[in-house]
């Protein structure tokens, strides 16, 4: 996974606003049964000889830090250690079970105190576990999830402020954080594990959320994050180069996102919603058979958008055109074409869920989203932006939206360490075709040499025309880019957009690209 830390903030501002922590575990209730939840999904006692006790678990959690009395801990393989390690302090935080498998018994050693349940695979049923201990919240939500490689946070944040203007009272889950009507919370992954969903939807219920909209990754499909979860619609904005890291192709990729939509999987949703302006859209639609289809690039599809117009700063409006024909008119403060088809799978989720294009309009054109082409404004006579593009795909589509004639354009970037290191090179011929100033900067190099990572990078950039730099330290390549911009320019950081770390080496150190950048501008305007 990408590394997501939680940072609100608007457009223009040099500060750091930071959320308050919330506590996302509903009110204690009355458990459900341990028999029955062994039951449910096949697990035995590790002592069999002896009948499952009756005790009441009234949570689950994976973690043994976090773990309260009654809960049940799920001791699972962990990329480095088995969580059975972790299962005595589970027991002495109160847990009152164990679900682990046979790695997890053997390393258990026969010391727990309480009942241990077994399942060979036991990540495959924890979703279904915890949305049973937590009453099936999702039963009681309208849950919205959104896939693809590019787009799901915006359009999560558009469908968001569609709800609200129409006067749900929603919430949102997805990569820069969680959301319950408009209260920002910290949250670490796109998508949380299956315990903490299941209890974040309980506790969304009890504050009367009616509908919660959700970024959900190919990480969180593939390893069963989302299972329990009953959605009522599913969208998929598009699908290029990402995760091969983690999925040995793009077929596994590709599959991965299927499961919201194909009508075979337990989590394909009750409505489907695709963008079919590439090839994987149009085979996504195929395979759900009925989906609610959109396109903003001429093809035949049940929502399609037209007569794209500029609108102030960076905005822009344009026509939605509806299943039935009607047209309706929308702006966004979101510039480039890609926020159009973002915008316009938002319209037809929001149908989907009963908001007329109408109700939802007030809120779309109030739509900002942290790290996503955030302007930095501090004053000076060019413009500064902050954008999360870490993909060639993304890095192209936000370089041709700012690319104009007469106008400089000079982009900060680097690529993350131990993920897709095919995406470098392709990030780098992209940089160089578009910018005019090109300076390759360390990401979060993780446990990587940062210097290979940027060898990587400039083995691409070097084959075009603009003028590249190599600066490994961000903040000190982040103030070259601004010393180098003149009037009318522009000055693009791109890559890590809402997060406010870096990780290197084993560590994270506090980095935020927007109050760096706002630092470069400040020092700048104090100049002679």
């Amino acid at each position: 996974m990408a590394d997501h830390e939680d940072h609100a903030a608007s457009a223009g501002r040099c500060e750091r606003v930071v959320p308050m922590p919330t506590d996302l575990r509903p009110g204690a209730g009355a458990g459900t049964r341990l028999p029955a939840l062994a039951a449910q999904v096949g697990a035995v006692l590790a002592d069999r000889g002896t009948a499952v006790p009756d005790v009441a678990v009234t949570g689950v959690t994976l973690r043994a830090q976090e773990v309260r009395p009654g809960d049940l801990f799920a001791a699972l393989t962990g990329s480095s250690t088995h969580g059975a390690r972790y299962a005595a302090e589970a027991i002495e935080r109160g847990a009152v079970a164990v679900l682990t498998d046979a790695a997890g018994v053997a390393e258990m050693g026969g010391s727990a105190t309480v009942p241990t349940l077994v399942h060979p695979a036991p990540r495959t049923v924890l979703g279904s576990v915890a949305a049973t201990v937590y009453g099936n919240p999702s039963e009681r939500l309208t849950v919205v999830g959104i896939t693809g490689t590019a787009g799901k946070t915006t359009t999560t944040y558009l469908v968001e402020s569609g709800l609200r203007a129409a006067g749900r009272t929603a919430a949102l889950i997805g990569t820069i954080g969680i959301r319950i009507d408009g209260a920002d919370v910290p949250s670490a992954l796109t998508t949380p594990e299956a315990p903490a969903l299941q209890a974040m939807f309980a506790a969304m219920a009890e504050r009367g959320v009616d509908t919660v909209v959700m970024e959900v990754s190919s990480h969180a499909l593939a390893l069963g994050r989302v299972d329990g979860t009953g959605f009522a619609v599913a969208g998929f904005t598009n699908l290029s180069r990402d995760h091969l890291d983690f999925h040995p192709t793009m077929a596994d990729y590709f599959e991965a996102k299927a499961k919201l939509f194909d009508p075979a999987s337990p989590l394909r949703a009750r409505r489907v919603v695709v963008c079919i302006d590439d090839d994987a859209g149009r085979a996504m639609a195929a395979r759900a058979g009925d989906a609610i289809t959109v396109s903003v690039a001429g093809q035949p599809a049940h929502w399609r958008a037209m007569d794209v117009l500029p609108m102030g700063a960076g905005g822009q409006q344009f026509t939605a055109i509806d299943p039935p024909g009607v047209r309706h008119r929308v702006g966004i403060r979101l510039p480039g074409h890609y926020n159009v088809a973002n915008c316009l799978v938002a319209l037809a989720i929001l149908d989907a869920v009963g908001v007329s294009p109408e109700q939802a309009a007030p809120g779309l054109l109030e739509t900002r989203v942290p790290g996503r082409m955030e302007e930095i404004d501090c004053g000076q006579d060019f413009l500064a932006l902050v954008d999360y593009a870490h993909k060639p795909e993304a890095l192209r589509s936000v370089l041709a939206n700012l690319r104009r004639p007469g106008r400089r354009l000079a982009v900060v970037f680097g690529a993350g360490g131990d993920r897709d290191a095919g995406k470098r090179r392709p990030m780098g011929e992209i940089a160089a075709e578009l910018a005019d100033f090109v300076v390759v900067t360390d990401d979060n190099p993780r446990s990587e040499d940062p210097a290979a990572i940027r060898r990587e990078i400039l083995a691409g950039a070097r084959g075009g025309n603009a003028e590249v730099v190599e600066i490994g330290d961000r903040r000190a390549a982040i103030d070259r880019a601004v010393a180098w911009a003149r009037p009318g320019d522009v000055v693009l950081v791109a890559g890590k957009g809402h997060e406010t770390g870096q990780r290197a080496g084993g560590e994270t150190r506090p980095f935020d690209d927007r109050v760096e950048l706002g630092a470069a501008l400040k020092a700048l305007g104090a100049r002679p």
